[in-house]
């Protein structure tokens, strides 16, 4: 992921509590950025693994909306990730490589159902794959909606 503000690359909101801005950048904004930070914004704001989203109604549905990403370790990452297996812990190696693919998959979900007018998607879901030995094939998959806020 890339920072809004200083333009680094840093690992996935898995780790942190925004996805738009790295660490460093998030320690130096005000208390009202940082909590403006944290709120999903664009159509991730309405994505879920339910099926209803509470406050809105679903006026329309556009089918079932995914994203797909392969993806294997280089051999040197292989050999890094077996040097920490053997201290134990976190393998930050392989935990940055399953949350970078995910978030692909999920990202290419989203911009699908962008694409066809959706708003929300519902049923979010994941699945995973290996293809072949060192290969997995990673699916993020869901029902794309328009949903409106219901009236109060």
């Amino acid at each position: 992921m890339t920072c809004e503000r200083c333009g680094r690359d840093f690992p996935s909101q898995y780790y942190f509590a925004t996805d738009s801005v790295c660490t460093e950048c998030y320690g130096k904004l005000s208390p009202a950025e940082q909590l403006a930070a944290k709120q999903p914004r664009g159509i991730a704001r309405l994505t879920t693994t339910a099926f209803t989203l509470d406050g809105y109604r679903i006026v329309a549905s556009y089918g079932i909306v995914r994203g797909i990403t392969v993806r294997s370790r280089s051999i040197f990452g292989t050999i890094g990730a077996s040097l920490q297996t053997i201290v134990g812990g976190d393998i930050t190696l392989f935990t940055e490589l399953c949350e970078k693919t995910r978030r692909e998959a999920y990202d290419m979900m989203i911009l699908h159902a962008e694409e066809i007018g959706a708003n929300a998607v519902i049923g979010v879901r994941y699945d995973a794959n290996d293809v072949m030995s060192g290969v997995t094939e990673v699916l993020c998959y869901g029902t794309a909606v328009k949903a409106e806020p219901v009236p109060r």
